[in-house]
Protein backbone atom coordinates (compact mmCIF):
# COMPACT_ATOMS: atom_id res chain seq x y z
CA UNK A 1 0.00 0.00 0.00
CA UNK A 2 0.97 3.50 -0.81
CA UNK A 3 2.29 6.08 1.45
CA UNK A 4 0.09 8.71 2.08
CA UNK A 5 2.14 12.28 0.08
CA UNK A 6 -0.76 14.42 -0.04
CA UNK A 7 0.11 17.81 0.86
CA UNK A 8 -1.72 19.20 4.02
CA UNK A 9 -4.28 22.00 3.31
CA UNK A 10 -2.39 24.88 6.02
CA UNK A 11 0.65 24.46 4.03
CA UNK A 12 -1.05 24.64 0.49
CA UNK A 13 0.17 27.84 -0.76
CA UNK A 14 3.06 28.90 1.19
CA UNK A 15 6.37 29.67 -0.48
CA UNK A 16 8.52 26.80 2.13
CA UNK A 17 5.57 23.88 1.80
CA UNK A 18 8.50 21.93 0.57
CA UNK A 19 10.82 21.61 3.70
CA UNK A 20 11.94 23.76 6.68
CA UNK A 21 12.51 27.81 5.99
CA UNK A 22 16.05 28.87 4.83
CA UNK A 23 17.26 30.46 8.22
CA UNK A 24 13.45 30.53 10.03
CA UNK A 25 12.73 33.43 7.10
CA UNK A 26 9.93 34.33 6.00
CA UNK A 27 9.14 35.01 1.99
CA UNK A 28 8.79 38.94 2.37
CA UNK A 29 12.61 38.76 4.40
CA UNK A 30 14.00 36.69 2.20
CA UNK A 31 13.27 38.30 -0.65
CA UNK A 32 14.13 41.35 0.76
CA UNK A 33 18.09 40.17 0.98
CA UNK A 34 17.72 39.50 -2.29
CA UNK A 35 17.12 42.76 -3.49
CA UNK A 36 19.70 43.97 -1.19
CA UNK A 37 22.17 41.99 -2.78
CA UNK A 38 21.79 42.91 -6.37
CA UNK A 39 21.31 46.70 -5.56
CA UNK A 40 24.79 46.21 -3.41
CA UNK A 41 26.01 44.69 -6.78
CA UNK A 42 24.87 47.72 -8.31
CA UNK A 43 26.85 50.02 -6.10
CA UNK A 44 29.83 47.87 -6.28
CA UNK A 45 29.61 48.39 -10.08
CA UNK A 46 29.38 52.07 -9.44
CA UNK A 47 32.03 52.66 -7.24
CA UNK A 48 34.41 50.18 -8.91
CA UNK A 49 34.26 52.64 -11.76
CA UNK A 50 34.74 55.33 -9.94
CA UNK A 51 38.07 54.24 -8.98
CA UNK A 52 39.08 52.92 -12.12
CA UNK A 53 38.75 56.16 -13.36
CA UNK A 54 40.34 57.99 -10.20
CA UNK A 55 43.14 55.98 -10.56
CA UNK A 56 43.57 56.47 -14.27
CA UNK A 57 43.82 60.21 -13.39
CA UNK A 58 45.48 60.05 -9.85
CA UNK A 59 47.66 62.52 -10.47
CA UNK A 60 45.53 65.11 -11.37
CA UNK A 61 41.98 64.44 -9.40
CA UNK A 62 40.44 67.02 -7.31
CA UNK A 63 41.59 66.79 -3.73
CA UNK A 64 38.55 66.32 -1.45
CA UNK A 65 39.62 68.31 1.22
CA UNK A 66 39.40 71.52 -1.22
CA UNK A 67 36.30 70.87 -2.64
CA UNK A 68 33.89 69.93 0.51
CA UNK A 69 35.12 72.73 3.24
CA UNK A 70 31.77 74.29 3.55
CA UNK A 71 29.13 74.58 6.78
CA UNK A 72 25.93 76.00 6.33
CA UNK A 73 25.70 79.58 7.70
CA UNK A 74 29.55 79.58 8.81
CA UNK A 75 31.96 81.36 6.98
CA UNK A 76 35.49 80.18 6.31
CA UNK A 77 36.98 76.43 5.48
CA UNK A 78 36.27 73.63 7.71
CA UNK A 79 37.37 70.72 5.34
CA UNK A 80 35.04 67.11 5.67
CA UNK A 81 33.18 68.76 8.61
CA UNK A 82 29.62 68.95 7.29
CA UNK A 83 30.02 65.71 5.67
CA UNK A 84 31.17 64.17 8.76
CA UNK A 85 27.74 65.49 10.31
CA UNK A 86 25.84 64.11 7.46
CA UNK A 87 27.42 60.57 7.91
CA UNK A 88 26.75 60.55 12.04
CA UNK A 89 23.08 61.27 11.30
CA UNK A 90 22.32 59.00 8.94
CA UNK A 91 23.90 56.19 10.95
CA UNK A 92 22.59 57.81 14.39
CA UNK A 93 18.77 56.84 12.20
CA UNK A 94 19.87 53.29 12.15
CA UNK A 95 20.47 53.02 15.36
CA UNK A 96 16.73 54.39 15.86
CA UNK A 97 15.86 51.88 13.29
CA UNK A 98 17.88 49.10 15.31
CA UNK A 99 15.74 50.04 18.62
CA UNK A 100 12.07 50.11 16.76
CA UNK A 101 13.10 46.33 15.85
CA UNK A 102 14.02 45.64 18.60
CA UNK A 103 10.49 47.42 20.33
CA UNK A 104 8.14 45.76 17.82
CA UNK A 105 9.40 42.36 18.36
CA UNK A 106 8.47 42.97 22.62
CA UNK A 107 5.13 44.21 20.56
CA UNK A 108 5.59 47.82 22.33
CA UNK A 109 3.82 50.40 19.47
CA UNK A 110 4.36 53.51 21.61
CA UNK A 111 8.18 52.83 21.14
CA UNK A 112 8.16 51.30 17.66
CA UNK A 113 6.26 54.80 16.89
CA UNK A 114 8.92 56.93 18.44
CA UNK A 115 11.96 55.54 17.39
CA UNK A 116 10.62 55.22 13.54
CA UNK A 117 9.55 58.96 13.70
CA UNK A 118 13.34 60.26 14.84
CA UNK A 119 14.56 57.44 11.79
CA UNK A 120 12.21 59.64 9.36
CA UNK A 121 13.64 62.84 10.65
CA UNK A 122 16.99 61.51 10.35
CA UNK A 123 16.39 60.67 6.85
CA UNK A 124 14.73 63.85 6.15
CA UNK A 125 17.65 66.05 7.59
CA UNK A 126 20.57 63.69 5.52
CA UNK A 127 17.95 64.02 2.18
CA UNK A 128 18.19 68.10 2.82
CA UNK A 129 22.08 68.21 3.85
CA UNK A 130 22.77 66.44 0.41
CA UNK A 131 20.63 69.03 -1.44
CA UNK A 132 21.87 71.72 0.01
CA UNK A 133 26.01 70.42 -0.41
CA UNK A 134 24.64 69.81 -4.18
CA UNK A 135 23.65 73.66 -4.36
CA UNK A 136 27.18 74.34 -2.74
CA UNK A 137 28.96 72.08 -5.25
CA UNK A 138 27.18 73.65 -8.41
CA UNK A 139 27.55 77.25 -7.70
CA UNK A 140 31.33 76.44 -6.86
CA UNK A 141 33.55 78.93 -4.46
CA UNK A 142 36.30 80.49 -6.27
CA UNK A 143 36.10 80.17 -9.99
CA UNK A 144 38.73 79.32 -12.66
CA UNK A 145 39.83 78.71 -16.36
CA UNK A 146 39.59 75.86 -18.92
CA UNK A 147 42.10 75.68 -21.34
CA UNK A 148 41.35 74.35 -24.97
CA UNK A 149 43.27 71.01 -23.99
CA UNK A 150 40.16 70.59 -21.18
CA UNK A 151 43.20 71.46 -17.99
CA UNK A 152 41.80 73.26 -15.04
CA UNK A 153 43.63 76.37 -13.78
CA UNK A 154 42.87 77.82 -10.62
CA UNK A 155 44.50 81.45 -9.12
CA UNK A 156 46.78 81.58 -5.91
CA UNK A 157 48.16 84.27 -4.17
CA UNK A 158 50.74 83.40 -1.44
CA UNK A 159 50.26 79.62 -1.62
CA UNK A 160 46.53 79.73 -0.81
CA UNK A 161 43.55 79.83 -3.67
CA UNK A 162 41.85 83.02 -4.40
CA UNK A 163 38.16 83.69 -6.09
CA UNK A 164 38.16 85.52 -9.31
CA UNK A 165 36.49 88.13 -7.58
CA UNK A 166 39.62 88.75 -5.85
CA UNK A 167 41.41 90.19 -8.25
CA UNK A 168 38.96 90.77 -11.26
CA UNK A 169 37.30 93.80 -9.84
CA UNK A 170 35.57 95.15 -12.79
CA UNK A 171 31.91 93.31 -14.17
CA UNK A 172 31.93 91.66 -17.38
CA UNK A 173 32.07 94.36 -20.20
CA UNK A 174 31.94 92.62 -23.24
CA UNK A 175 28.09 93.16 -23.42
CA UNK A 176 27.57 89.17 -23.53
CA UNK A 177 24.23 88.16 -22.44
CA UNK A 178 22.36 84.85 -21.65
CA UNK A 179 20.61 83.15 -24.55
CA UNK A 180 16.60 82.94 -23.72
CA UNK A 181 13.97 83.01 -26.53
CA UNK A 182 13.28 86.05 -25.33
CA UNK A 183 15.91 87.97 -26.86
CA UNK A 184 16.35 85.88 -30.31
CA UNK A 185 13.82 84.85 -32.92
CA UNK A 186 16.61 81.51 -33.06
CA UNK A 187 19.21 80.86 -30.05
CA UNK A 188 20.77 77.88 -28.95
CA UNK A 189 20.38 77.16 -25.32
CA UNK A 190 23.29 77.16 -23.27
CA UNK A 191 24.31 76.95 -19.49
CA UNK A 192 24.44 80.45 -16.84
CA UNK A 193 27.30 82.87 -18.27
CA UNK A 194 30.16 83.30 -16.05
CA UNK A 195 30.18 86.48 -14.40
CA UNK A 196 33.98 87.47 -15.84
CA UNK A 197 35.26 86.73 -19.27
CA UNK A 198 38.44 85.40 -20.67
CA UNK A 199 40.15 88.74 -21.27
CA UNK A 200 38.94 90.15 -17.78
CA UNK A 201 40.59 87.51 -16.18
CA UNK A 202 43.93 87.47 -18.27
CA UNK A 203 44.26 91.35 -17.83
CA UNK A 204 43.71 91.36 -14.19
CA UNK A 205 46.33 88.35 -14.06
CA UNK A 206 48.58 90.51 -16.16
CA UNK A 207 47.97 93.46 -13.56
CA UNK A 208 48.54 91.71 -10.22
CA UNK A 209 52.35 90.54 -9.60
CA UNK A 210 51.86 88.45 -7.02
CA UNK A 211 49.41 86.06 -7.95
CA UNK A 212 50.33 83.10 -9.57
CA UNK A 213 47.99 79.90 -11.42
CA UNK A 214 48.18 76.85 -10.08
CA UNK A 215 47.33 73.63 -12.42
CA UNK A 216 45.32 70.69 -11.60
CA UNK A 217 48.26 68.48 -11.44
CA UNK A 218 49.22 67.17 -7.96
CA UNK A 219 53.16 67.14 -6.17
CA UNK A 220 53.11 63.62 -5.21
CA UNK A 221 55.71 64.84 -2.47
CA UNK A 222 53.73 67.95 -1.61
CA UNK A 223 50.07 66.36 -2.15
CA UNK A 224 49.11 69.49 -3.39
CA UNK A 225 48.39 71.24 -7.03
CA UNK A 226 51.35 72.52 -8.20
CA UNK A 227 51.71 76.37 -8.24
CA UNK A 228 53.39 77.72 -11.62
CA UNK A 229 55.63 80.14 -12.00
CA UNK A 230 54.74 83.77 -13.10
CA UNK A 231 56.10 82.91 -16.65
CA UNK A 232 54.35 79.47 -16.88
CA UNK A 233 51.54 80.56 -15.68
CA UNK A 234 51.06 83.00 -18.23
CA UNK A 235 52.07 80.68 -20.88
CA UNK A 236 49.27 78.45 -19.48
CA UNK A 237 46.67 81.11 -20.31
CA UNK A 238 47.13 81.48 -23.86
CA UNK A 239 45.81 78.79 -23.91
CA UNK A 240 42.65 79.43 -21.80
CA UNK A 241 38.99 78.64 -23.71
CA UNK A 242 36.97 79.83 -21.20
CA UNK A 243 35.74 80.69 -17.83
CA UNK A 244 34.59 77.96 -14.97
CA UNK A 245 32.78 78.65 -12.01
CA UNK A 246 30.88 76.21 -10.08
CA UNK A 247 30.50 72.29 -11.52
CA UNK A 248 28.22 70.07 -13.86
CA UNK A 249 28.30 67.71 -16.33
CA UNK A 250 30.30 69.46 -18.64
CA UNK A 251 32.93 71.65 -16.42
CA UNK A 252 34.14 71.65 -13.27
CA UNK A 253 35.76 74.02 -11.53
CA UNK A 254 37.49 71.81 -8.69
CA UNK A 255 39.12 69.82 -11.34
CA UNK A 256 38.52 66.95 -13.80
CA UNK A 257 35.11 67.04 -14.83
CA UNK A 258 34.43 63.36 -14.55
CA UNK A 259 34.70 64.21 -10.82
CA UNK A 260 31.16 65.73 -10.89
CA UNK A 261 29.78 63.46 -13.29
CA UNK A 262 30.21 60.32 -10.90
CA UNK A 263 29.58 62.54 -7.73
CA UNK A 264 26.42 63.75 -9.46
CA UNK A 265 25.28 59.95 -10.43
CA UNK A 266 26.56 57.93 -7.60
CA UNK A 267 25.49 60.67 -4.36
CA UNK A 268 22.55 61.33 -6.67
CA UNK A 269 21.36 57.19 -7.02
CA UNK A 270 21.94 56.92 -3.31
CA UNK A 271 20.00 60.08 -2.60
CA UNK A 272 16.96 58.08 -4.25
CA UNK A 273 17.37 55.32 -2.67
CA UNK A 274 17.67 57.06 0.87
CA UNK A 275 13.97 58.71 -0.33
CA UNK A 276 12.48 55.79 -0.95
CA UNK A 277 13.31 54.53 2.52
CA UNK A 278 11.93 57.49 4.01
CA UNK A 279 8.47 57.50 2.02
CA UNK A 280 8.50 53.66 2.80
CA UNK A 281 9.19 54.65 6.51
CA UNK A 282 6.71 57.11 7.01
CA UNK A 283 3.98 54.22 5.27
CA UNK A 284 4.93 51.83 7.56
CA UNK A 285 5.20 54.24 10.37
CA UNK A 286 1.45 55.81 9.69
CA UNK A 287 0.28 51.93 9.65
CA UNK A 288 1.94 51.46 13.36
CA UNK A 289 -0.01 54.29 14.48
CA UNK A 290 -3.51 52.70 12.89
CA UNK A 291 -2.19 49.41 15.14
CA UNK A 292 -2.19 47.36 11.62
CA UNK A 293 1.05 45.23 12.74
CA UNK A 294 -0.75 45.21 16.58
CA UNK A 295 -3.37 43.48 14.78
CA UNK A 296 -1.29 40.90 12.90
CA UNK A 297 0.66 40.23 16.22
CA UNK A 298 3.91 40.80 14.40
CA UNK A 299 6.30 43.88 13.61
CA UNK A 300 7.87 41.59 10.33
CA UNK A 301 7.19 45.10 8.42
CA UNK A 302 9.05 47.31 10.05
CA UNK A 303 12.03 44.59 10.31
CA UNK A 304 11.79 44.59 6.70
CA UNK A 305 12.02 47.88 5.79
CA UNK A 306 14.89 48.34 8.57
CA UNK A 307 16.65 46.15 6.31
CA UNK A 308 16.35 48.42 3.70
CA UNK A 309 16.93 51.22 5.28
CA UNK A 310 20.98 49.82 7.33
CA UNK A 311 21.60 48.60 3.74
CA UNK A 312 21.33 52.42 2.27
CA UNK A 313 23.20 53.60 5.77
CA UNK A 314 26.18 51.00 5.10
CA UNK A 315 26.72 51.92 1.40
CA UNK A 316 26.57 55.74 2.39
CA UNK A 317 29.79 54.51 4.29
CA UNK A 318 31.51 53.25 1.18
CA UNK A 319 30.14 56.21 -0.96
CA UNK A 320 31.91 58.67 1.73
CA UNK A 321 35.53 56.43 1.97
CA UNK A 322 35.43 56.47 -1.74
CA UNK A 323 34.36 60.65 -1.88
CA UNK A 324 35.76 62.13 0.75
CA UNK A 325 38.23 60.04 2.48
CA UNK A 326 40.45 58.00 -0.37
Amino acid sequence: MEANTAVPMEEKGKWDGGGPKPFASSYGKMMMWFFILSDALTFSGFLAAYGLTRFKFIDSWPIADEVFTHVPFVHGEFPMIYVAIMTFILIFSSVTMVLAVDAGHQMKKSKVTWYMFITIIGGIVFVGSQAWEWNTFINGTYGAVKTTEGKVLQFVKNGKQIALADFVTEPRTDGRIQHTRKNGLWFESEGAIPNYSVAQVLQAYNANSDIQVRSEYIDSGEKQKTILSREEGSASLLQVKNVVEGANLQANEYGKTSFSNFFFFITGFHGFHVVSGIIINIIIFFNVILGIYEKRGNYEMVEKVGLYWHFVDLVWVFVFTFFYLV
